[in-house]
Formats: structure tokens, C-alpha cells, sequence
């Protein structure tokens, strides 16, 4: 595989992975409700999905800085996929454990 189909894979685990972290947080803090959500339940779980990619941004660039032409590549590549499956599966996880809370 390329460098950046590497990348690429490697963000969509990095938001599946991001999306179990936001909902057994909001398991730890108790913030997942069966009804009315709060702002602060989407802001944990958005500020939790910034701070995994950009971490995942500046392993990445240790890593893979040297393989790709363009540097810049390294912040883009796969920034879709990794928030499309982040929210996809937040969504999913949060109604799961929503509907069984009593």
C-alpha cells in the first residue's frame, strides 16, 4: 500500500477509535441521557475527536514526513473519513448505551 492509503485507513480507525473514547467518557461522566442531550454532552464529544486527530496529525508527520511529497497532505488525507466514522459511530454507541440506561 501507499503512503497515503496508509494514512487514510489509519484515520478511519483512529475515528472509530475516537468514537468509543467520546461515548465511555460520556459513560464515566454520566452525561449520556435517554432524552434532551445537552450542548455539553456534543462539545465533550467534538473536543475529544480534535485532540485525537491532531495528535494522530503530529505521529503521523513523525512518521510519514519524509514519504510523501506534499507535507500538507499529511493534514488532509483522510480528514473526511475520520469524522464521517467518528460521528457515525457515536451516534451509534450513544443510542446503544442510551436506550439501555433505565
Amino acid at each position: 500500500m501507499k503512503t497515503l492509503e496508509i494514512i487514510y485507513w489509519l484515520r478511519l480507525a483512529l475515528g472509530i477509535t475516537a468514537a468509543v473514547i467520546c461515548a465511555v467518557f460520556g459513560l464515566a461522566t454520566n452525561t449520556i441521557v435517554k432524552q434532551n442531550p445537552t450542548y455539553t454532552t456534543l462539545l465533550n464529544g467534538v473536543s475529544i475527536a480534535l485532540v485525537i486527530y491532531l495528535i494522530s496529525y503530529y505521529i503521523i508527520k513523525s512518521k510519514f514526513s519524509l514519504q510523501v511529497e506534499k507535507p500538507q497532505k499529511l493534514l488532509t488525507m483522510g480528514i473526511g473519513i475520520y469524522f464521517i466514522s467518528w460521528i457515525v459511530f457515536w451516534v451509534l454507541l450513544y443510542t446503544i448505551i442510551a436506550t439501555t440506561i433505565a
